[in-house]
This record gives structure tokens, C-alpha cells and sequence, in this order.
């Protein structure tokens, strides 16, 4: 399957629900420009809203790999591009040495020394030489102005210039899907470069749906009690971080798992850990369960 075969949003969401993903309207027509438009897709949001598992979802539904690159402080194109495997660059100009120098001349031997068997391909170049494939750049947000520039320049043209080597194009545009927990704000030029979508936590109603979806195995009664617990949380601004939909079915998995068929105070205090990530959290959240459980 290729991103033309999909004729539109509706049939977008259909695939994508077919792995357990399910996209609203919005998502799913904005996920469609940018796969038809061959544009990268923006994605941002609290983390836990499913921005990374839609990059998943997509590489399933066209069967295509998954190229992931994780953003850092102190990331630069070297870490995301390519290097040299300078190990094997001295072995083999010891080989050469052994040989008498196997009649090449200095000019030779130094290219050789850029054969394509010691180019170490990061993420973006094996992206480019794999496509098609889904790139994804995950929290773009943890790097700094210039790897952002790089970037830009890079889903400009995809294509790559190695000065020891020469140029990488991919011949076909690869999926590339970027997100960001907005812990700063993008610059303009990437965004204008990326279709852009803000995933929000779900309501009640598809948050349910997400959890009986991925999780067919819990009850129906307890995903719905797990959800409305979950949402009331999201809801107070006394916690330092909210859960996202990943905690949400980490909570109702681990509920499952201790064999609970709807929700009690006993096991939702016992099994917080799968929820709330701080201690603070776990606290306040432990003090109000008698209340939400009501």
C-alpha cells in the first residue's frame, strides 16, 4: 500500500483504526494532506496524547519501516545524519600497509577510505536511503536553534550532501512525523515547512473507545471507571503532571493484571504507580480516590 492509495480522511482513519489507532476527524484529515501533499506532519500536545504512536500506526498501516529519531539537548547532525566508522577506516588502511599498498596511489587510498562499507548511517540518512519509510523525529522540542535549521534544510529537499561521499536523495519523499511536547516554541520556518496538528487529551466517550480498542481484554466496566477516575484527574490543576492516554491503559492494564473486574479503592491505590509518575501525584491522587470513586 502507498500513501496515494488512501483516498481520503475517512479511509485514513479506517486504516489507522485497524491498529488500534483511533484518529478524530481533525487528526485524520491532517495526517491526509500531509501524506498526500508529501508535507512532514507537526504534531504537539501533552505528552501520553498518542503523537509517537501515530507515527507507529502509520509505518503498520502502509508496511513501511520505522526510522525513529530521539531528540536531546546537545543533538547534532553528525548524531542524526551520518559518521565514518573510524575503526574500520584504520583497520583497513592497516590492510592496505600489509599489502604493500596494493599499487594505489595516494588519491585512491584516500577514497577508498570514504568506500560506502564505513558510512554509519544515523537516523535521517537511513531514512533517505530506505525510503520508503516513516521518519520519525520525536520531540523536536529538546534540541536547539541549529539542529532545527538542519532540519529545515534537510525536509526542504531530502536529500543529503557528504562531502567525502557525495549526495543521498531519497526517490521516494519518506512519512516524516515530528512532535513536540511544546516545552519551548518551534521557529516559524520549520513550521511553515510541516502540516501542523495539536492532539488534546480525548473526551470520555473516545477515551473509552481507545482503551476497549487496544485493550479488548479488560472489562468494559472497569475501562469506563479507569477513564472517568483518569479524566477527573486531567480536569483538577493539582498535579504536577496529568496522566496521558499511554497511563491510562498502563492503569487499566495493571488492574486487569491483578485480576480486578471493576474498580475498588484497594486496588487503585496499590496500582497508582501505573498512572501518576511523581510522588506528589501519587499522593494527592491517593487522597482523592474515595471521592472519585464515589
Amino acid at each position: 500500500m502507498t500513501q496515494t492509495s488512501i483516498s481520503s480522511p475517512a479511509a485514513l482513519a479506517e486504516k489507522l483504526a485497524a491498529t488500534g489507532y483511533l484518529a478524530d476527524e481533525g487528526l485524520a484529515t491532517t495526517c491526509y494532506l500531509a501524506l498526500s501533499m508529501e508535507r512532514p506532519l507537526l504534531l504537539e500536545g501533552e505528552p501520553g496524547t498518542g503523537k509517537t504512536s501515530l507515527a507507529e500506526a502509520l509505518a503498520q498501516v502502509f508496511g513501511l519501516p520505522l526510522i525513529r529519531l530521539q531528540c536531546y539537548e546537545g543533538i547534532d547532525a553528525s548524531q542524526a545524519l551520518y559518521d565514518w566508522d573510524f575503526t574500520a577506516q584504520i583497520l583497513h588502511l592497516r590492510s592496505v600497509e600489509a599489502g604493500g599498498g596494493a599499487g594505489m596511489s595516494v588519491a585512491e587510498l584516500e577514497h577508498s577510505l570514504y568506500d560506502k562499507r564505513f558510512l554509519l548511517a544515523r537516523p535521517i540518512l537511513k531514512a533517505l536511503q530506505q525510503s520508503p519509510a516513516v521518519l520519525l523525529i520525536d520531540e523536536i522540542d529538546r534540541a536547539d536553534d541549529e539542529f532545527e535549521a538542519f532540519l529545515l534544510e534537510v525536509l526542504s529537499t531530502y536529500q543529503v550532501s557528504i562531502p567525502e561521499f557525495g549526495t543521498v536523495r531519497a526517490d521516494i519523499a519518506p512519512i516524516v512525523v515530528l512532535t513536540s511536547n511544546r516545552t519551548r516554541d518551534l521557529h516559524d520556518a520549520l513550521k511553515r515547512r510541516c502540516l501542523y496538528h495539536w492532539i488534546d487529551h480525548p473526551g470520555l466517550a473516545r477515551e473509552v473507545e481507545i482503551v476497549r480498542t487496544r485493550l479488548p481484554q479488560v472489562p468494559a466496566l472497569l475501562a469506563e471507571q479507569v477513564v472517568r477516575v483518569v479524566q477527573q484527574i486531567r480536569a483538577t490543576d493539582d498535579v504536577l503532571k496529568p496522566p496521558g492516554v499511554a497511563e491510562t491503559l498502563d492503569w487499566a492494564r495493571a488492574l486487569h493484571q491483578l485480576g480486578r473486574a471493576e474498580l475498588d479503592l484497594a486496588s487503585a491505590a496499590a496500582s497508582i504507580g501505573a498512572l501518576c509518575k511523581y510522588r506528589e501525584d501519587t499522593e494527592r491522587v491517593s487522597a482523592a480516590l474515595s471521592r472519585m470513586l464515589g
